[in-house]
């Protein structure tokens, strides 16, 4: 039988286990994860927000992954674990939510407690940004009927046919209507979350971070500018 010290203890780590997570900065860039997410669209936005928050201009906000099932690490596709700061069930206060892909997302589709965070999100978050087939999830939950977006090149048609309230754009890296930002994924993964930094502090410190990690001994900045809405650039 334990004593009551270890009793004491016991009830202590469980709170712990059980509380709300706890964030360090006061606005949040959150990154929904899930197992066998792509790394690459998980990643560049990492990077990309993660570099402005050591920015004295962007250093009140914090990156968070958020997990969908209630777990504390998930494994990518490619292998890669990565450890979850909160979960879709602990209703994080999010300024951004940007949603990856994966190679099968059937599953997620029939997830209605995720349904129901994204719709809850679209409410209050300032930003929902999407990678690759990442725009389905947000097309089933309805939050794209009525906006441009775009999807995984090659997968422009499929979400034009079961969704044909989405105006839906061929051939284009990044596509950008009022706060909803969709991408194609992957490389270009990193031109949506700059331009998605770029409305959110500016095209002069979007292009500091662009630089910093090095992106322009691979594309032009003009690559990136060319997505932002007039008037943005």
């Amino acid at each position: 039988m334990m004593n009551k010290l270890t009793a004491i203890v016991v009830v202590f780590m469980a709170s712990m286990l059980f509380a709300a997570p706890a964030f360090a900065g006061d606005k949040r860039i959150g990154i929904l994860v899930f197992d066998k997410v792509l790394t690459s669209d998980v990643i560049a936005p990492a990077e990309v927000f993660g570099v402005a928050t050591r920015k004295s201009w962007f250093s009140d906000y914090e990156v968070v992954f958020i997990g969908v099932e209630r777990k504390p690490v998930i494994t990518t596709e490619e292998g890669i674990r990565l450890p979850v700061d909160a979960t879709i069930y602990d209703a994080p206060q999010l300024d951004a939510l940007i949603v990856a892909s994966a190679y099968d997302m059937g599953w997620l589709f029939k997830n209605d407690d995720l349904t129901a965070f994204l719709r809850s999100q679209a409410k209050t978050a300032t930003w929902l940004g999407s990678n690759c087939s990442g725009a389905f999830l947000y097309a089933h939950a309805g939050l794209l009927d009525g906006y441009r977006a775009t999807t995984w090149a090659g997968g422009e048609k499929q979400l034009e046919r079961e969704f044909p309230e989405i105006d839906v754009v061929f051939d284009q890296n990044v596509v950008v209507d009022r706060n909803r930002i969709s991408s194609n994924g992957g490389i270009p993964s990193y031109q949506s979350a700059l331009v998605m930094l770029s409305m959110m502090a500016g095209t002069g410190k979007a292009k500091t971070v662009y630089e910093t990690i090095q992106l322009n001994r691979l594309i032009p900045w003009s690559d990136v500018e060319a997505y932002l809405p007039e008037g943005k650039k």
